[in-house]
C-alpha cells in the first residue's frame, strides 16, 4: 500500500474552493475533471489540475473577454496548459497488462511499484454529468474505461489533447487549433497519428455499468455471493476464457481461466468472509472490498475491485490494493460493519 504523499494534501486542498470563487466557474468542474483525468490518468492529479485551473481563472476573471472565447473554451484552454505542464516530467501511466507478459499462478507478486506507475480509477460521479442524454453518457463512459485511458497514455501529450478535444468533447479542428496555438493542418495530422496509435493498442470491448440490466445485475450478484463464500468453482465459471486478473501496485497479472483458477485455489482462503460494497468506477461495475478485522464483527477496507463485463461474462478484474487512498475518493466508508452476503 502506497505511503501518504504530497498528492494527498493537494487532493484534499482540491476539494476546497478559494474564497469568493465565482459560481460560473464551478459549473464546469465535472467536465474539467473528466478532461484532466483522461489527460493524466489519475483522479488525484485531475483534481489537482482542475483546482489549479479554477484558481488561475478566478484570479484572471476580471480580464476575461467573452467576445473572444466562451467561458468553457477559456477554462479548457487553461486546463490544457496545466495538464501539459504536469506531463512534462511525468512517466507514462499504465495497467499491469501493459507492463510485461502475464505471470504464472504461484509466481511471486514482486515488489510494489510507485503510484505514479498506474492508471488509477475514478468514480463516474466525478467525471460524468448527472442527468445527461443516455446515449451521450454511454459514449462518455467508454472514454473513461481503464483500457481507454491507459491507451491514451501512449500518446504524446499534445496528441492526447487533440484526440480528447476532437473525439470526446467534439471540438472542431479550428477550435482546437486556436486552443493549442497551431494550424488546422497540424491538428488534423496529430489526430490521424493519435487514431493510428489507439487502433494499434487493440482495446477490447466491454459493457458499461447498466443498473437496470437484469442480466448484468444477476451476474454481479452471483460474483458477490461466490466471492464472499470464496467459491472458486463458481467464480471461475463467471469468467471469460481469456479473462485477466491484476492487483496494482504489483506488476503481476494473470490471463485465462486456468491460471486464475490455479491462483485462487493456491492462495488459501484470503477472502473468506469478505464483504463487498457496490460502486461504479470508469464506467464499469466496481466494489469496495472489506476484510473481517476481528472478533467484534467489524470490517476493514482492503481493496477497490473494478470489473469489466462483455457478453455476459467477466473479462477483467483489477484489484487496487490502496484502499486508504481510494475509498474516500469513492465515498466508501473506511470502517464498515457489514453482514456477509450479497
Amino acid at each position: 500500500m502506497a505511503a501518504p504523499s504530497a498528492a494527498d494534501g493537494a487532493w484534499k486542498a482540491a476539494t476546497r474552493e478559494p474564497m469568493g470563487m465565482d459560481p460560473r466557474l464551478e459549473q464546469f468542474r465535472v467536465e474539467l475533471i473528466g478532461y484532466c483525468y483522461r489527460m493524466l490518468g489519475s483522479a488525484f492529479e485531475a483534481e489537482d489540475a482542475v483546482q489549479e485551473t479554477l484558481v488561475r481563472a478566478w484570479r484572471s476573471l476580471d480580464r476575461f473577454d467573452e467576445d473572444r472565447a466562451p467561458l468553457r473554451s477559456w477554462l479548457l484552454t487553461i486546463a490544457t496548459n496545466v495538464c501539459l505542464d504536469m506531463l512534462r516530467s511525468a512517466q507514462r501511466r499504465a495497467r499491469a497488462v501493459d507492463l510485461g507478459p502475464s505471470s504464472s499462478a504461484g509466481a511471486s507478486l514482486g515488489v510494489p511499484l510507485p503510484e505514479s506507475t498506474w492508471v488509477l480509477p475514478v468514480p463516474d460521479s466525478r467525471v460524468l454529468a448527472a442527468g445527461g442524454d443516455p446515449a451521450e453518457l454511454a459514449v462518455q463512459r467508454e472514454t473513461i474505461r481503464l483500457a481507454f485511458v491507459a491507451a491514451l497514455q501512449h500518446l504524446p501529450p499534445r496528441q492526447r489533447a487533440v484526440l480528447i478535444l476532437r473525439e470526446v468533447l467534439c471540438w472542431t479542428a479550428e477550435e482546437v487549433a486556436r486552443l493549442l496555438d497551431t494550424t488546422v493542418a497540424s491538428v488534423t495530422s496529430a489526430l490521424q497519428r493519435a487514431r493510428s496509435t489507439l487502433k494499434a493498442t487493440n482495446i477490447a470491448p466491454a459493457e458499461p455499468f447498466q443498473p437496470m440490466d437484469e442480466a448484468q445485475q444477476q451476474l454481479l450478484a452471483r460474483y458477490c455471493d461466490a466471492f464472499e463464500r470464496y467459491d472458486v468453482q463458481t467464480l471461475v465459471s463467471l469468467l471469460h476464457e481469456d479473462a485477466t486478473m491484476s492487483m496494482p501496485p504489483f506488476a503481476w497479472w494473470l490471463r485465462g481461466r486456468v491460471e486464475i483458477r490455479r491462483a485462487l485455489l493456491g492462495a488459501g482462503r484470503p477472502c473468506d468472509g469478505a464483504g463487498l460494497v457496490p460502486t461504479v468506477a470508469n464506467g464499469s461495475p466496481a466494489f469496495g472490498q472489506y476484510r473481517p478485522s476481528g472478533p467484534q464483527g467489524g470490517y476493514e477496507p482492503f481493496a477497490l475491485v473494478v470489473i469489466e463485463v462483455s457478453d455476459g461474462l467477466i473479462t477483467e478484474t483489477t484489484t487496487y490494493l490502496d484502499a486508504k487512498r481510494l475509498f474516500p475518493l469513492f465515498d466508501l466508508p473506511t470502517s464498515c460493519p457489514l453482514e456477509p452476503g450479497p
